[in-house]
């Protein structure tokens, strides 16, 4: 089976061409009207499905724009607990929203081993 747009490319061929070039004709038991009206299916659906992928994008669009106001939102949020004294960077509200508490952060420069850094890559030669 070839691809859909294939599909579609040659049942649209076939009867363009007959209906150019043998109007009057019928072939399988059929009138190229008749023969049409068969298809139909084949490119309604095509037409439900292009019309679904619009709405479907623009159902993700309309989504993304709620999430960036929602978000910007939520910053406003967080600096208002932030900037509560009930509240404040070290309390429980302001972790449960999945940030770190001001006391739980750890501050300064921290090397993993007591080895000095390199002097930029280059080993001396022997």
């Amino acid at each position: 089976m070839k691809s859909p747009k294939e599909n579609e490319d040659r049942l649209r061929q076939v009867l363009n061409a007959w209906k150019t070039l043998a109007a009057d004709n019928a072939f399988a038991g059929m009138t190229a009207e008749q023969c049409a009206a068969f298809f139909a299916p084949s490119f309604t659906i095509r037409q439900q499905l292009e019309e679904l992928e619009n709405q479907r994008t623009h159902l993700i669009n309309s989504r993304n724009d709620a999430d960036e106001a929602s978000l910007i939102k939520v910053a406003a949020v967080v600096a208002g607990v932030l900037a509560d004294p009930a509240f404040g960077p070290n309390s429980s509200l302001y972790e449960a929203m999945g940030y770190v508490r001001q006391s739980e952060r750890k501050s300064g420069l921290h090397r993993d081993s007591g080895e000095a850094p390199s002097g930029g890559g280059t080993t001396p030669t022997p």
